[in-house]
């Protein structure tokens, strides 16, 4: 589980229910009706924007922001070396026994494919294209979020000026003006908590996680194209380290010191 995400999210929510509690009466911004507006407002257009399964989905986004595990660039560059060293001393065919070992299905597909004697051209276009499919599903997924991060905010607005024009009907009773302002405006204040408490934060957590995840394909995609080619062990290293950011490569240095 990703604390950070969880730990923001509520320490967000706690900092405005602090402020909420320390500036006034709580009850004051409690409102139902403008509850509903903003959030099925948000939910109406999100859902007119995506097919029914893919908004179907949101749940499963949402835990994959929070649950995805995250995977390891220098671990898996490891591996591939490994991988390589065998197919190296022993021939790409001693790689079928390792498989077994592999808990990614990505680099086992990509091994599979080199052990069955495709050409690289077709090894590296299925594993490109599964990527690309990757990254739309992930963009789908993201987008998702952000619709409700961009409509929560706009019906938060439009619950506000129906509360205007409720109030303006009630001019002739001064007494009941604050009260009208105040209601009216509590819609805004639920679209913009939304949106930068939660929606906005998850889908930008999903970006960091999609990043992360085609990072390391794109090392996977590199290394079985260099197995299969035969490389150096060593050469493959050195090439697939140039993708693992610079902090990462030092901790890997270290430990190979160590």
């Amino acid at each position: 589980m990703d604390i950070a995400t969880v730990a923001g999210v509520i320490l967000g929510a706690a900092l405005v229910g602090t402020a909420i509690v320390l500036g006034g009466s709580p009850a004051a911004y409690i409102d139902i009706p403008s509850m509903f507006i903003v959030l099925g407002g948000a939910s109406a257009a999100t859902m007119a924007s995506y097919p029914l399964a893919r908004y179907l989905k949101i749940p499963q986004i949402c835990m994959k922001a929070v649950f995805s595990k995250r995977q390891d660039p220098v671990k898996l560059v490891e591996q591939l070396v490994e991988l390589a060293e065998i197919a190296r001393r022993d021939g790409i065919l001693a790689l079928e026994q390792s498989v077994e070992r592999i808990d990614d299905p990505f680099l086992i597909r990509g091994i599979q494919m080199a052990v069955d004697g495709s050409d690289p051209e077709v090894i590296e276009s299925i594993m490109e294209t599964e990527l690309e499919n990757l990254m739309e599903r992930h963009e789908s997924g993201k987008g998702l979020l952000e619709s409700y991060a961009k409509y929560a905010p706009a019906f938060g607005m439009i619950g506000t000026l129906i509360g205007l024009v409720a109030m303006l009907q009630n001019m002739d009773d001064p007494s009941k003006i604050g009260a009208g302002m105040a209601a009216a405006l509590i819609t805004t204040l639920y679209g913009a908590l939304m949106a930068n408490v939660l929606f906005s934060p998850l889908a930008d957590k999903l970006g960091q996680r999609s990043h992360e995840e085609i990072l390391c394909k794109t090392i996977v995609i590199q290394g079985v194209m260099a197995i299969q080619a035969g490389d150096n062990p060593r050469n493959v290293q050195s090439k697939l380290m140039t993708f693992v950011p610079p902090a990462l490569r030092v901790e890997q240095d270290d430990r190979a010191a160590a």
